[in-house]
């Protein structure tokens, strides 16, 4: 099923406004929810393409997570692209590059993302922390160190 086909998707998008030099927590999910990156390579591949500076051109990848099933960014924009032409790229390029090493030619990303807008105010530590944590909080590892698929500028 596609997003733009659910009822209120497109009024959600209406009005969504990218601010240069803004900070941004994306969370992206694989299509039927499918552990694509339980296989190790297409992992390695996709995490490969969240820290390529050709992909990500004048914005800046804070902190990232990839979960068997999904993935959490936290971006701070930069001022050549939008908000969304930005994690489309990353997301075309980390499923064509991950979809090689598991051997799929389909589309591993579900349409669209959620994203929130972090106010001055909030905490872009704390945010990565969370962020980092995930794997913990799914109870895949008992220390974050354990995970293979994270990272953050703050290290």
């Amino acid at each position: 099923m596609l997003l733009s086909s659910i009822p209120g998707y497109r009024a959600l998008r209406r009005g969504r406004a990218s601010c240069p030099g803004a900070a941004y927590l994306i969370t992206t999910i694989t299509r039927e929810r499918a552990p694509v990156f339980r296989h190790f390579p297409a992992g390695c591949a996709a995490a490969r393409c969240f820290e390529n500076p050709m992909l990500l051109r004048d914005s800046s990848m804070l902190a990232w997570v990839l979960m068997p099933d999904h993935a959490h960014w936290l971006i701070q924009l930069g001022e050549v692209d939008s908000l969304a032409a930005l994690v489309n790229r990353l997301k075309s390029s980390s499923s064509r590059m991950a979809g090689k090493c598991a051997g799929t030619e389909s589309s591993i990303w579900l349409a669209g993302f959620h994203d929130h807008g972090l106010r001055a105010e909030e905490d872009l530590l704390g945010v990565a922390r969370y962020i980092v944590a995930n794997p913990l909080r799914a109870g895949l590892v008992r220390r974050v160190g354990d995970y293979p698929f994270w990272n953050a500028v703050w290290l």
